[in-house]
């Protein structure tokens, strides 16, 4: 295994039938430990040994059905596989229903011994990574609760947000649909002195350019049509706190001249009203296309691109970092068995292969999708049919592996034929070009 010092205990009171397990295990390449009865066997696992047990069910003292249940009682997601006699079924399905992995009829051949340990070591694999996964959820504190993952990509937005949230400084967050721009606007808000005041977040693409103009800037009684109220716009209510434009490319050039103004002066005027009202506001504005092409064709305002433009954040695709793949999936589905009071499923070898190559156009709002229909139960785009538990025909890899080996299937082969270009390679890969080198590096590659 990879990730996990993995090894198998045999429990085998004839020394010609134990050295031939030993021997057989040997051979295959995995490690192994042996012990000659059931009390010598609970020695070993309670001093921390971590893999398979597999146990004749004929032992000195306790028998191995006794052990079996012992094991469970001590580790329910530790794999234990006895070995039974000609004519014990009704023991081999007593030890079943007490937690045996599964069970090896005497006679058997070495490669039927090596085929059951090795899918019990895979489940064990797969099992303490979960495990490890959930620890390294539960020990995210402050920004890595937020901006989950371990890429060079993301530790870059985190370390960019640290240095700048606590400034008044305006921000823009440029990224593709579903890469969490909003996720970024509440974290620069929450590590700020303006976290005990108002988030206010607009959609700027969501509405009409007439209902746009007075959810931004308020209006008075009487300033148009239907206005009998006076109404506060969504500016002055962000006043000591943090205003976020989403989508901010949809915004109508005439609300850009107003915007910019506001942003210049820091003040606000309601509709119907000729008095400036000063607003301490700090503004984070998202947007999934390149403003400077949108300026050159006339649809957006060159100035108030340089004027939002002070602080800018790249959020990368998910595609652009594949790693950060297992350690969301387990978090989101982690919050998902808890929103819908369902248990958390197991991954089959196919789906697991699914989420290490699909694209993600949809990016990690994609992925907490795929996350949420996983544990209700339900087919999903993605997967194309509901999540079962974990069984004898698990992954021969854990979910880190296969991304980690299919992303650098994928580049080595871009590389070898852009002739080892990474600048070549990250145009056709649609990643940047330090990413592309990030990668490289991790995986060896030249």
């Amino acid at each position: 295994m990879k990730h996990f010092d993995l090894s198998v205990l045999i429990v085998e009171d004839d020394p010609h039938v134990q050295l031939g397990c030993v021997q057989a295990m040997q051979l295959a390449g995995v490690q192994v430990q042996a012990a000659n009865s059931a009390e010598e066997a609970i020695a070993i696992l309670r001093a921390g040994f971590v893999g398979v047990v597999v146990s004749d069910m004929r032992l000195p003292g306790q028998d191995g059905l006794a052990l079996i249940r012992w094991c469970h009682e001590y580790d329910a997601q530790m794999p234990a596989i006895m070995i039974t006699g000609h004519g014990d079924v009704g023991l081999a399905v007593e030890a079943m229903r007490s937690g045996a992995y599964d069970f090896i009829p005497k006679p058997f051949s070495p490669e039927v011994l090596v085929e059951v340990v090795r899918r019990a070591l895979e489940k064990r694999a797969l099992t303490l990574e979960v495990a490890a996964l959930r620890k390294s959820l539960a020990r995210l504190t402050g920004l890595e609760s937020q901006l989950i993952g371990h890429s060079p990509q993301m530790q870059r937005v985190r370390h960019l947000i640290a240095e700048v949230a606590d400034s008044p400084v305006d921000v823009l967050v440029h990224g593709e649909t579903g890469t969490g721009k909003e996720v970024v606007a509440q974290a620069l808000h929450a590590h700020s002195r303006r976290r005990g005041n108002a988030f206010v977040a607009l959609n700027c693409g969501g509405m009409p350019d007439s209902l746009l103009d007075s959810e931004l800037f308020g209006h008075e009684p009487g300033a148009f049509t239907g206005a009998q109220r006076r109404r506060v716009g969504r500016i002055e209510h962000a006043h000591e706190g943090t205003l976020f434009l989403d989508e901010l490319e949809s915004m109508p050039m005439g609300m850009q001249v107003k915007l910019l103004r506001v942003l210049q002066e820091r003040r606000v005027e309601r509709l119907g009203s000729n008095d400036g009202r000063p607003v301490n506001v700090r503004v984070v504005a998202a947007t999934k296309e390149d403003l400077i092409k949108r300026a050159k064709s006339g649809d957006f305002r060159l100035d108030l691109y340089y004027r939002l433009n002070v602080v800018s954040i790249e959020l990368p695709a998910l595609r652009e970092r594949r790693e950060d793949v297992p350690l969301l999936m387990e978090h989101f589905m982690l919050l998902a068995a808890s929103r819908y009071g369902r248990p958390q499923p197991g991954l089959t070898q196919d789906q697991l292969r699914a989420l290490a190559r699909h694209d993600w156009p949809g990016n990690v709002r994609e992925l907490r999708n795929v996350a949420d229909c996983l544990v209700l139960g339900i087919p999903s785009g993605v997967l194309g049919s509901p999540a079962q538990r974990v069984n004898d025909d698990a992954s021969v890899a854990s979910l880190t592996e296969m991304v980690d080996a299919y992303e650098r299937e994928l580049i080595a082969a871009e590389l070898n034929r852009n002739h080892g270009s990474v600048a070549h390679s990250a145009r056709a890969l649609r990643i940047p070009k330090t990413t592309l080198a990030d990668k490289v590096r991790k995986h060896g590659l030249s």
